[in-house]
């Protein structure tokens, strides 16, 4: 195993963090990270915002219904797509995966909470003042992790197939 595959083994979604800030290069780094995702025709049709206003997390965590936790993140990421790029959902969510690694990489625990065809989206781009021809595709409140509890992942061989699907 090499550095990166470690790093991407080693992730696990957080939800319980700990009250002290995030430094900045952390954040910054990370989201160079998420910029640098592959994406469809080079377009990066993303816009990322970085939320550190204690009220602003509250009220994005009341209205999501799977993120309540977000209030007590050091930060919150709300990763945006260009509604008219054909490959947006794509592109964002390749960014959100690296921004998460990238925040792995220096100890900050993450989750990945959905935006894409959430009920919440459209109110959270108005809250954020985003403009319209936006949608959001990801929230990732962060910071440095209370606990760390992996999930139980399912075995790789019963997860692939070779050539073409065999059934048992």
């Amino acid at each position: 195993m090499n550095v990166i595959t470690a790093v991407i083994k080693g992730r696990h979604s957080i939800r319980k963090f700990r009250s002290d800030p995030l430094d900045e290069i952390f954040i910054h780094d990370a989201i160079e990270c998420a910029v640098h995702a592959p994406t469809a025709m080079n377009l990066q049709p993303w816009l990322i915002g970085v939320i550190h206003s204690r009220d602003l997390l509250s009220k994005i965590a009341a209205v999501t219904d799977h993120g309540k936790f977000i209030a007590d993140a050091a930060v919150c990421f709300a990763v945006f797509g260009e509604r008219d790029a054909k490959y947006y959902l794509e592109d964002c969510s390749a960014a959100t995966e690296n921004l998460i690694l990238g925040l792995h990489a220096y100890g900050v625990g993450s989750c990945w909470v959905a935006g894409d065809k959430k009920e919440y989206a459209e109110d959270l781009r108005k809250l954020l003042n985003v403009p319209e021809k936006y949608t959001l595709v990801s929230l990732v409140p962060a910071g440095i992790p209370q606990e760390v509890t992996p999930a139980t992942k399912k075995e790789t061989k019963n997860m692939i197939f070779s050539d073409t699907f065999k059934k048992n």
